[in-house]
């Protein structure tokens, strides 16, 4: 079974060639290197404890070249519950140490061995059961399963004091291991699939090795699947994954009932019978159920990544105006998990580095039907997709595409794709909130770009809002195939709107190089306006006045007034 890709953070250039050696190590690990002191890293980030804290909260494994201390304190508001944790190590800059700090349940020592062994240094473990046992006995390997982690506690806790222990059981692990054993000890290690009461004299281990398929919609699968086990004597912990036909995929009950039991929800062509699914997923030792819930067992665990397939994905995403700090996490934690990344070559470049095993599809920003198609064929093969999008995808971006495409198709297999339109911040918002709240009332969103509507649409929307007295924010304002519009675009606000009237230009806010003007529209030309500017102008009741630093703050007030009269 996939573990999750570590993050590998420093704070300087003296960590690099370490965290490097790391990387080797770990496929797919992105070295986060704090800005302004690191050069080289895959990632940039400001600020040491919110990148820290954000990838916690994200269950990403930490590697921080860095002391131990201001990992634990960065980390400690967030320690509320051991076995509830990531894997957090600290590593030396020089790699001359490994300290495993957190997520002794989540495999951190192993981790600490592995990381060690490629640095060629001893793991300082100082969990008490490794160290005399050389197994952690409540962190099972992958494919295995605590039953009690309280009562498990409590079983160490005796083997420490001088206990003897035997095994019942198939546990291969184990014989690597130096436990005390003796075939007529009190206390027992019982690894099965059986469903087992809990026992303070015995430490239950559960293979998952159990299939369960459900066929047709079941009112609650949870309890179904529940009962159906219970039935056959099998612990629910055991259950490797939940199968369906892919009739079923974009029903809510099954992923329901996976979420509950917390296992994956795989999916085959198969039709009918829950045992036909089964009979078509694996070679099972046994069956157990009907034809509505069917149970397999096999003889050893499965690695569900391997049966049938999952439901395809596709979120579309905001990357915000470029910085990585105005990036939202759920974003990045999307950008993270998938298999392919669509969309306009600079918009994908912002949006990296990438895993070697992320394919990306570059495309030319005009063929953007093309591309949603495509998001779309992806994920019904059932590959998690992303497609990329500057600023909010939903204001003049991709959203609407992959939902016209979508709209278009009678392919079920599109339809049962799992979509999602995840936020970002638009270059408009983010231009604004330079400058201060010059959208801070009502305000009019228009792009001047005629590739896609009539620029008579544009002249009458123009006018209406220009009369409402909305602040205005222009996008596409101007390019070399259109360099009359944008002067003619304020020709017509100009009817209705004083010459004071402050006007915002915020040229590649977010990226390297952004610029920020404050003029008013009586004083401005389109040339000083090009495609990469965006171009806000206030309303009747739009103030400025000076900050300390010699630039200008620029707001709308939310309500109007007497003493709020237009500019003149």
């Amino acid at each position: 079974m996939t573990r999750p890709v570590p993050a590998i953070v420093i704070l300087g250039n003296g960590s690099l060639a370490t965290a490097q050696k790391i990387q080797q190590f770990y496929p797919g690990a992105l070295i986060h290197g704090l800005t302004g002191r690191v050069e080289g890293a895959d990632r940039v980030y400001r600020e040491f404890g919110a990148t820290l804290r954000e990838l916690y909260q994200q269950d990403t494994p930490i590697i921080a070249l860095c002391a131990a201390g201001i990992v634990i304190r960065t980390l400690a508001p967030l320690l509320l519950e051991k076995g509830a944790e990531p894997p957090v190590l600290a590593v030396a800059e020089d790699g001359s140490a490994v300290v495993p700090l957190l997520g002794g349940l989540g495999g951190v020592n192993v981790m600490a061995r592995e990381i060690a062994a490629a640095l060629e240094v001893s793991a300082a473990i100082t969990t008490s059961g490794e160290l005399r046992f050389g197994t952690c006995l409540l962190n099972p390997p992958s494919g295995y399963v605590l039953g009690d982690l309280e009562l498990g506690k409590r079983f160490v806790s005796d083997l420490l004091a001088g206990e003897t222990v035997r095994i019942e059981g198939s546990a291969p692990w184990l014989a690597q291991a130096q436990l005390p054993e003796n075939e007529h000890a009190r206390l027992t290690v019982h690894v099965g699939h059986a469903e087992r009461a809990p026992a303070a004299h015995e430490l239950r281990i559960y293979p998952r090795n159990v299939l369960v398929a459900v066929a047709g919609e079941v009112a609650d699968a949870s309890a179904a699947i529940r009962q159906a086990l219970r039935q056959a004597g099998i612990a629910v912990q055991s259950v490797a994954c939940l199968l369906a036909a892919d009739s079923e995929m974009a029903g809510s009950t099954l992923r329901e009932a996976a979420l509950e039991l917390s296992v994956p929800l795989r999916f085959v062509s198969a039709a009918g019978a829950a045992t036909e699914l089964v009979h078509h997923a694996i070679r099972p030792v046994s069956i157990v159920g009907d034809d509505v819930v069917a149970i397999a067992v096999a003889e050893q665990p499965l690695e569900p990544s391997q049966i049938g397939r999952p439901r395809g994905r596709l979120a579309v995403i905001g990357l915000g105006p470029g910085a990585a700090d105005l990036m939202v996490p759920a974003v990045k934690a999307e950008l993270a998990r998938a298999n392919d990344v669509l969309g306009y070559e600079t918009y994908v470049r912002m949006a990296g580095p990438f895993r070697a095993d992320q394919v990306l599809h570059c495309t030319d920003n005009r063929e953007e039907m093309q591309r949603a198609r495509h998001a779309f064929e992806l994920a019904a093969q059932g590959r998690s997709v992303v497609v990329v999008s500057s600023g909010d995808p939903g204001v003049f971006a991709m959203a609407a595409a992959v939902l016209e495409a979508l709209h278009e198709s009678s392919d079920a297999a599109w339809h049962n794709v799992d979509l999602e339109i995840l936020p970002g911040v638009s270059a408009s918002l983010a231009t604004a909130a330079q400058a201060g709240a010059p959208l801070g009332h009502d305000f009019c969103v228009l792009s001047l770009s005629d590739n896609l509507k009539p620029w008579s649409i544009i002249e009458k929307r123009l006018d209406l809002a220009a009369q409402a007295d909305l602040a205005l924010a222009f996008y596409n304002p101007i390019s070399r195939s259109r360099p009359w519009q944008l002067g003619r675009a304020l020709e017509i606000v100009s009817q209705h709107r004083e010459p004071g009237t402050p006007v915002v230009l915020g040229r590649d806010i977010g990226r390297p190089g952004q610029t920020l003007r404050v003029t008013t529209l009586g004083q401005l030309g389109v040339d000083q306006v090009d495609m990469r500017t965006m171009v806000l102008i206030g309303s009747s009741t739009t103030r400025v006045f000076p900050r300390l630093d010699g630039s200008t703050w620029v707001y709308t007030p939310r309500s109007y007034g007497d003493k709020l009269t237009p500019i003149q």
